[in-house]
């Protein structure tokens, strides 16, 4: 499944029937294709939050009340921006308005940061598996750059699949750098395993990663055992469609699915599906 759905907002308007959420100023934009951009605002000071969750954030809607949506922070924790990256839905409420944005201009955003793919939702293992598909990436960009991943992990591998090559191009720049990064460089050596597909386009690694997993091509590839409950762990994000799939997989291995009050070996994130 590519299909860019992951941070699609949902159709509904969110009525806020609180006080107004507090304005960030955006301070960078970057587009990658047509349909995908991302995006970095201030981080209000008294944001805590968990590398993997989520915000609500928008723009005032021409009724005068704030239209928001859920969206990942792809940023890490201890970051002092915030960072997101989006699809852009032509006809879409929010997004047709938030894919012009440019420095300077203002969001609005909820600071309640809530999610399950978080390192608390999942019971210590050996190895993590980061499944996405499209902008279903965000969180894991959080992840992957927090020390706290590195420290639990032997191995972390790391699956996007996107419909076109150009689309892999956000978390491939993310993965890239990590050996570098000078916070978690010596930490992200030898345990970083990248492992991207398209679905449309050539490249080098064809097909949606489900296939790959049911036919046992991506562990071959790697060098990997199959899934194993006693070894390893999961997180998902990406559309629904995906998501039930690789539950199923997952749970076909053994794997149980978590949440932050019952952690397990594997964990969905179900707030972008559309």
């Amino acid at each position: 499944m590519t299909q860019m759905t992951e941070q699609r907002p949902v159709d509904q308007t969110v009525a806020s029937k609180i006080a107004l959420p507090d304005a960030q100023t955006v301070t960078s934009v970057r587009h990658f294709t047509d349909s995908l951009f991302s995006f970095r605002v201030t981080r209000p000071r008294s944001l805590r939050f968990r590398s993997g969750e989520f915000v609500m954030i928008g723009l005032m809607g021409e009724s005068g009340k704030p239209l928001l949506r859920a969206y990942s922070i792809a940023s890490p924790a201890w970051d002092e921006e915030l960072e997101f990256y989006s699809i852009k839905v032509q006809d879409g409420p929010l997004t047709s308005r938030l894919q012009h944005i440019q420095p300077g201009d203002e969001i609005i955003l909820r600071p309640k940061p809530v999610g399950t793919l978080v390192h608390d939702a999942l019971l210590p293992g050996n190895r993590l598996w980061l499944f996405a598909t499209g902008t279903g990436f965000a969180p894991f960009a959080s992840l992957l750059r927090d020390p706290e991943t590195w420290e639990k992990y032997d191995e972390v591998v790391v699956t996007h699949t996107c419909r076109d090559v150009a689309e892999l191009t956000y978390g491939r720049e993310i993965v890239e750098a990590l050996p570098d990064d000078p916070l978690i460089g010596e930490m992200v050596a030898g345990k970083l395993r990248y492992y991207p597909t398209t679905t449309r386009e050539v490249s080098p690694k064809m097909g949606r990663i489900t296939t790959l997993i049911e036919n046992g091509e991506v562990f071959a590839d790697l060098g990997l055992p199959p899934l194993d409950p006693g070894v390893d762990r999961a997180m998902v994000c990406g559309s629904l469609a995906f998501n039930l799939d690789i539950k199923a997989l997952l749970e076909k291995a053994g794997l149980r699915e978590g949440a932050n009050s019952d952690p397990a070996e594997f964990v969905i994130e179900k707030a972008f599906v559309g």
